[in-house]
């Protein structure tokens, strides 16, 4: 870009060289000559294409172009990612990394871990995207060293990041309205200002949905046309965000989130049987606070503190009578992380986290643990040329206490991580990298009544990454970027349930061992600055066997619930009127159990799925309408076995922007 400036100063040098005479006759005759802004539009290089470990992400421009509404479909478009669905608008979504389980993988908001020491997994389906700027997913030793120590306790990690504050000091104020099938309703209310020094933001939305809806069915030789029943959903979410700038090196911020929901389980349809009376209820508060100081280039540091509550209700009306149990939650988390480039090219950090959890269950002889765990990371990165390598090294100590019954003995375990690249052409990268992680036993599975393990070991993970990225642009115009990662990992110690005489128990008696290869390409078409077209894809090929007992008719075969084959494409056509994106997901055959008989297949299944969507500029106000139609070819797959999932269906969504 030519600066205006620059030009006007080429100008004036220019005219102080022409002879007096004619520098008086333009005094004479006075005229003013403007040269126009020159701007030259390029395209940024992907960061998965850079990153040394696999790394995908989504924009909040992505996501509206594409359709995506929720973060499972979000999740969904990832190579490598298993989304749990359980079905309808408030269905629960759980993610699985290249056949690791959900537990392995961890979720940080805003730069703060989420946590769930009840279940081990986040329930995705409770953050919205309306206020979310960024996705990305992050497999192995990742690039930036400057994070938490938790961060490095999960074999893969999602990190969603908000809206936080605007360029100038007016207010910017967005509301949403969506609706469409099954009784959706849902607006939402966006809010930034900047003032000063100080940054303010708030998000608040409500939805609700009957989530009724028609499916077929087929169980064994008998085919099933019923409704949907016991799905519907009422939440309300609520944030507040506020950033001080203390000094030109400080910055303070703090959020405070809220989160309920009332909302039926429809359970499974096992033969012709669709009743199902099951209800949760679920109550979230936290608060978390971020302070950071840039003494200078070389050194920093940041240090947070969370306070997170969780309640959840969970009733039934079985043959037996009414049932109904009730689950507390208490987090704090402390982190504080300090960063230095002591040496040019090397940059180190050390990290130091620790967590108070407790839960409480109403269950009878309910253990009540409180669990207190401290995490120390130190990691390193060194770059020279066009040779970079990171290295990382966890110690966890984990110390467990419990009002009835006899405690665990802890958990205290190293885990090494390292990845490197290397640049060997201009556009040309190899990677590779390492992790050695565990994850710890959930309080569930260690003290659930009837069923927990006080001895049960950590479900230890080993991953071996082998990747290639590759990213050029044709006459500033095109631009085309490839990734291909092969990996090998085994899981040791997994955590299952085995029967036990009239009883079920958790034990450490799986071996998994997976083999698998991801790939993600990207080509985007520019003309001018209004045309854009672009066609994204991704394809995971994912062996993931059950190698616990080499005697078992099940050994080495594919381990429940994980696809050979799967993958994600879409087009998007960006005009001066109107975006149109076409959406398709695919996913082969898989099985309910490690035993792959006929008997437990799922069958394949692709979700196609068209957006539009126009924005119209008022005055300095914008207007946006968007239509979604999802499921186009009206098939009730399930991703769940016997959670047949809703049909076409259509979605709505006005915003308008002050």
């Amino acid at each position: 870009m030519i600066h205006y400036k620059k030009m006007r100063q080429l100008a004036s040098f220019l005219l102080l060289l022409c002879p007096l005479s004619m520098a008086a006759q333009t005094i004479t005759n006075d005229s003013t000559q403007t040269i126009d802004e020159v701007v030259v539009k390029g395209f940024r290089i992907p960061r998965n294409v850079l990153a040394s470990t696999p790394i995908q992400t989504l924009s909040h421009t992505d996501m509206e172009r594409l359709g995506i509404h929720d973060m499972g479909d979000a999740l969904k478009r990832f190579a490598g990612v298993q989304v749990k669905d359980y079905g309808g608008v408030g269905g629960m979504k759980t993610v699985n990394i290249r056949g690791l389980g959900a537990g392995h993988t961890g979720v940080t908001y805003d730069g703060v871990q989420v946590g769930d020491c009840q279940s081990g997994q986040v329930d995705l389906s409770r953050f919205t995207l309306d206020n979310v700027s960024l996705v990305s997913l992050q497999i192995g030793q990742e690039d930036n060293i400057y994070q938490s120590a938790k961060a490095y306790t999960s074999a893969g990690l999602i990190n969603i990041s908000t809206l936080q504050g605007v360029s100038d000091r007016k207010p910017h104020l967005t509301t949403t309205l969506r609706t469409g099938s099954y009784g959706l309703f849902s607006p939402s209310l966006l809010y930034h200002q900047q003032f000063s020094r100080l940054g303010i933001g708030a998000y608040t939305s409500y939805e609700r949905a009957d989530g009724v809806y028609w499916f077929t069915l087929k169980n064994g030789i008998k085919t099933i046309h019923e409704r949907r029943n016991n799905s519907d959903i009422k939440t309300w979410r609520g944030e507040l965000n506020m950033s001080y700038q203390l000094t030109d090196k400080q910055t303070l911020q703090w959020k405070a989130y809220g989160f309920t929901s009332n909302r039926g389980l429809p359970g499974a349809v096992i033969y012709d049987n669709t009743y199902s009376a099951e209800r949760l209820r679920d109550k979230n508060v936290f608060t978390q606070m971020l302070y950071e100081n840039r003494f200078s280039n070389r050194i920093k540091m940041k240090a947070a503190a969370k306070w997170n509550y969780a309640w959840s209700r969970y009733s039934d009306i079985p043959a037996s009578g009414y049932k109904e149990d009730t689950y507390r939650q208490n987090e704090t988390y402390l982190t504080a992380m300090l960063w230095t480039n002591p040496l040019q090219g090397l940059n180190l950090s050390f990290a130091q986290d620790y967590a108070h959890n407790h839960l409480s269950m109403t269950l009878p002889k309910a253990a009540n643990p409180t669990r207190n765990s401290l995490w120390t990371a130190l990691a390193a990165n060194y770059q020279i040329g066009s040779f970079s390598v990171n290295a990382s090294l966890l110690a966890t100590n984990i110390y467990e206490r419990v009002k009835q019954g006899n405690a665990s003995n802890g958990f205290h375990r190293l885990s090494p991580a390292f990845s490197m690249q290397w640049r060997c052409l201009q556009d040309f990268r190899l990677r590779f990298g390492y992790k050695d992680i565990f994850r710890t036993p959930t309080l569930n599975e260690l003290y659930y009544t009837g069923i927990g393990n006080r001895h049960l070991n950590p479900e230890k993970s080993r991953m071996w990454n082998l990747g290639t990225t590759y990213s050029h642009t044709f006459n500033r115009t095109l631009q085309l970027s490839l990734t291909a990662d092969g990996y090998f990992g085994n899981v040791t110690d997994k955590i299952i349930a085995v029967p036990k005489m009239f009883y079920w128990q958790m034990m450490n008696a799986g071996k998994v061992r997976q083999l698998g290869l991801d790939v993600s390409a990207n080509i985007e078409k520019r003309w001018g600055n209004d045309w854009t077209v672009s066609a994204t894809g991704s394809y995971s090929l994912m062996k993931a066997t059950d190698i616990s007992n080499p005697t078992a008719a099940y050994y080495r075969n594919q381990i429940a619930y994980t696809p050979r084959h799967s993958g994600s494409a879409s087009v998007l056509l960006h005009t001066p009127w109107l975006d149109f994106s076409y959406n398709v997901l695919f996913m082969g055959e898989r099985y309910t159990l490690s035993y792959n008989i006929p008997d437990n297949r799922m069958k394949p299944f692709a979700d196609h799925s068209i957006t539009l969507s126009r924005e119209f500029k008022l005055n300095k106000q914008q207007l946006r309408v968007q239509f979604d139609a999802r499921n186009l070819g009206n098939k009730n797959y399930e991703v769940v076995r016997f959670y047949p999932m809703p049909g076409t269906n259509w979605r709505l969504s006005v915003s308008w922007e002050l």
